[in-house]
């Protein structure tokens, strides 16, 4: 392995998004790093700020860059694009939103690099970390154990935002989701091909509805429907 492809998908993060950018790029991994910005139709001035951050940075063969800027279709969407763009040999998702210590990517890099395991997640639950909203950490188990009955493999966090994946199963999963339900339909295409995950503890700083915190009930209920549809579609 040379190279990571880190997708940061982007919608309205003005206030973030830089400092997520310059941690990012000051990240050591051991590997040449590819930061793939997807600006997903932000209407604040994400848009600018990449581009002026953008402008100040040199690349080299070590770090790389890579801006998308499209209509607004959904954090999947933008994952989506940002899967077909890559070109390093792992690719993980890393938010514009700060909850994530970007510092902790190393670990599941790590963990990869020494483990029998296809794919590693970050799991917020096994470390013990805060919720903003009970009912939040409530939804998050169940889904979690939803995913763990379905599929036949222990899964703590699967709505996470940190999955690395090897970028030859990343291309081969033939995502469709849009929205939220990108992290169910990942994990579940990723289990009923048979790959094995495995799961790091990560830290988790959450932010409140008032402060940018855009998923919701609904989208709880669209991510069963998907881990429901896709254990018993053949694909």
């Amino acid at each position: 392995m040379k190279k990571i492809s880190i997708i940061i998908p982007v919608y309205n993060e003005e206030k973030t998004i830089e400092k997520i950018l310059e941690i990012i790029w000051r990240l050591d991994l051991d590997l040449n790093k590819e930061i793939i910005i997807v600006n997903d139709g932000s209407r604040d001035k994400s848009k600018e700020i990449i581009k002026k951050y953008l402008a100040k940075k040199k690349q080299t063969k070590e770090v790389e860059f890579v801006f998308i800027s499209k209509e607004n279709e959904g954090k999947g969407s933008a994952i989506r694009a940002g899967i077909d763009k890559s070109n390093g040999d792992l690719v993980i998702m890393q938010d514009a939103d700060a909850e994530y210590d970007s510092s902790e990517i190393r670990n599941l890099v790590d963990e990869i690099k020494k483990s029998e395991s296809d794919a590693v997640y970050g799991s917020r639950i096994l470390k013990n970390n805060p919720y903003q909203y009970f009912t939040y950490y409530l939804g998050n188990r169940f889904l979690s154990f939803l995913t763990s009955l379905l599929y036949g493999a222990k899964i703590t966090d699967m709505e996470t935002c940190y999955k690395l994946i090897p970028a030859k199963i990343a291309k081969g999963l033939d995502l469709r989701a849009k929205g939220f339900d990108m992290e169910p339909e990942i994990t579940a295409k990723i289990l009923k091909k048979g790959y094995k995950i495995k799961e790091v503890p990560i830290s988790y700083n959450p932010r409140s509805k008032e402060e940018g915190k855009k998923i919701n009930w609904k989208d709880g209920l669209k991510a069963v429907w998907v881990l429901l549809y896709w254990r018993f579609k053949r694909f």
